[in-house]
């Protein structure tokens, strides 16, 4: 394994810091997830026009940039940094490899080249609130999240050819402003029980969405409700395996994750240092405390540590036999929890009032964690993945 970047990846790497931090400083942050859409649309465009950021992980026959993970990640962990609200993880990370994995030629060739442009964004929508277990990231994607058959999932019935859809999904990233939403919905009864994905356009007939109020406004969520809506089946045939492809695309998701988490993670440690070196107490900056020097100290070593483990699993993408995408999610999330909760801390009276910009990272990390955690539940998958508690040979038997 070569660690080293290219030059091309570190060229990605300069141009979206150096975009983000012109157009995406804490004031700007705020302003934007108050929006409707809840999120800059002209920093969306920019980035879509001058990087092609929607699209870099896409295919170049599909208008893609043609990167992979690697560059994917890099850039979550740049637009991390300044907690940029934005619908690239929700298009990029976990619609848009759905449609290119599930979807028909027909659907990959009309859908794509409109998401790598950034002309259209696009969500998955997933009944209540099991979004971390679609994804593969805590258990075993049995499909049993979708409601199989009961009340509170979303179920699908097909009449007179065409599929219409009933119920409701909570937690949609970016749900309330996608033009095209992902629906995970049940159908076949319980004789032939499975879960399908569906393609759902903004705007059709009985599609009702609510921007719910969230813990952190710049990853915001929708309420979905479909009564009575016609979809489109994404793929060719009613069969496919599509558990399997969210556990797929949520090791990717979870890569993307960690390294947003990185971003934010090591932009909390940097103001905080800048801080502790400008607040003095007793006649010297508290900065020069060896108190605070060790607290500093254990943030930079964990972010750090995190930070390579996000590297590892944005590497290992993709490869089934390294699935470590939950593991690396897991280490940055803590990393962020605890760069935030040393800003609050060292940045003293300010640092506990809503307005200071240290608990916007601090929501980050709250709030990654309730939507794809939690962080000892990711460690468990990630154990039962490696089997590191099964035994590997036979029970030694014992002589009476």
């Amino acid at each position: 394994m070569d660690a080293a970047f290219t030059a091309e990846q570190e060229e990605i790497r300069r141009t979206l810091r150096e975009l983000v931090t012109k157009r995406c400083g804490p004031d700007e942050v705020k302003t934007a997830v108050r929006t409707p859409a809840g999120y800059d649309a002209a920093l969306w465009s920019a980035l879509a026009e001058q990087l092609g950021l929607p699209g870099i992980a896409l295919p170049e026959r599909y208008g893609g940039v043609g990167c992979g993970s690697a560059e994917l990640a890099l850039s979550g962990e740049e637009l991390g940094r300044a907690l940029a609200p934005s619908p690239l993880f929700a298009t990029a990370a976990l619609a848009a490899p759905l449609v290119e994995r599930l979807g028909t030629e027909e659907q990959r060739a009309e859908l794509l080249p409109r998401i790598a442009e950034g002309g259209l964004t696009a969500a998955l929508a997933v009944p209540g609130t099991g979004l971390a277990t679609a994804l593969g990231l805590v258990g075993d994607n049995l499909g049993d999240w979708s409601g199989g058959g009961r009340a509170g999932g979303v179920q699908a019935k097909l009449s007179d050819g065409v599929w219409r859809l009933y119920g409701q999904a909570e937690q949609v990233l970016d749900g309330h402003s996608a033009g095209l939403l992902v629906v995970a919905a049940h159908t076949g009864g319980f004789a032939r029980s499975r879960t399908l994905l569906y393609l759902v356009w903004e705007g059709v007939a009985g599609l009702v969405r609510t921007r719910q109020t969230s813990l952190d406004e710049t990853r915001p969520q929708a309420r979905v409700e479909l009564r009575d809506v016609e979809a489109e089946l994404l793929g060719a045939a009613d069969d496919a395996d599509v558990p399997g492809a969210l556990a797929a695309v949520g090791d990717t998701a979870a890569t993307v994750l960690a390294a947003e988490a990185v971003g934010a993670a090591d932009r909390a440690l940097e103001r905080t240092v800048e801080y502790v070196k400008q607040r003095e107490q007793f006649g010297r900056a508290i900065g020069s405390f060896q108190a605070v020097k060790h607290r500093l100290a254990d943030v930079y070593v964990q972010v750090q540590a995190a930070r390579s483990a996000a590297y590892y699993a944005a590497w290992a993408a993709g490869a089934e036999s390294e699935q470590v995408g939950g593991l690396a999610l897991a280490q940055a999330l803590d990393a962020l929890r605890t760069a935030a909760s040393e800003a609050v801390q060292l940045h003293g009276g300010i640092g506990f009032t809503w307005e200071h910009e240290a608990h916007l990272y601090f929501k980050r990390a709250s709030s990654d964690e309730l939507l794809f955690g939690p962080v000892h539940r990711l460690r468990a998958r990630a154990a039962e993945r490696a089997e590191l508690f099964t035994p590997t040979g036979a029970e030694p038997t014992v002589a009476v």
